[in-house]
């Protein structure tokens, strides 16, 4: 009886123990973001090299790569970059027109010709006006149409090709890409990224930038 009663007590407290670890991955650990100590110097490569805009702050640099419709890019914007702004983080954000799939467009003629004038000439002002439009509704009003014109298609295509080449080197750091990719550098120099589509995620970019 005594032996079967310290089983019974072994078993309870493997599975409080077992409910508590699954409660701190589920609610914490899962959200949180990776370092990214496997070919750093070449994703930063490529996130330089890329028609990023910005407000020209001096604090951190935020890299953001995402598409105008996408709703976990869009939340992130609304309420994770006031923040962000007032520490001084630099949001540097990476619009791509994704590619067809199948036949179906994924994009429409008006977010092509942006994302390439985006590309062309970092217009922050332009991304700003963006976002402030209904993605169905945006027209593109004054900016060049990218469709038909080889430089500009030619840039669409860039964003893309970033998205094949950025894919594979985050996965080696166990980053999943996906819309919106995060990816910083910490006080002490550290690079760290997530695919922060949830809001759980938000606090720990906010707190590595110093935007708490």
């Amino acid at each position: 009886m005594k032996r079967l009663r310290l089983w019974l007590g072994l078993g309870l407290a493997m599975f409080v123990l077992g409910g508590a670890g699954f409660g701190w991955w589920f609610y914490d650990l899962r959200w949180r973001p990776h370092d990214i100590a496997r070919d750093p110097a070449e994703i930063a490569r490529i996130l330089e090299g890329a028609g990023w805009v910005s407000p020209g702050l001096t604090g951190p640099k935020l890299y953001m790569v995402g598409f105008r419709s996408c709703p976990d890019c869009i939340r992130f914007k609304a309420e994770a970059f006031p923040a962000l702004h007032a520490a001084g983080v630099d949001t540097r954000v990476i619009e791509v027109a994704r590619r067809d799939v199948n036949g179906l467009a994924r994009s429409t003629p008006a977010e092509r010709a942006t994302v390439a004038e985006l590309w062309a000439n970092r217009r922050w002002a332009l991304m700003e006006a963006w976002d402030k439009v209904p993605p169905e509704a945006w027209t593109a009003p004054g900016i060049a149409p990218a469709d038909g014109d080889a430089g500009r298609t030619a840039i669409v295509e860039a964003g893309r090709t970033m998205v094949d080449q950025l894919t594979p080197l985050l996965a080696k750091n166990g980053v999943r890409f996906a819309y919106p990719t995060l990816i910083w550098w910490t006080r002490e120099g550290k690079m760290r990224g997530c695919a922060c589509e949830k809001r759980q995620s938000y606090r720990s970019v906010l707190k590595e930038l110093g935007a708490e």
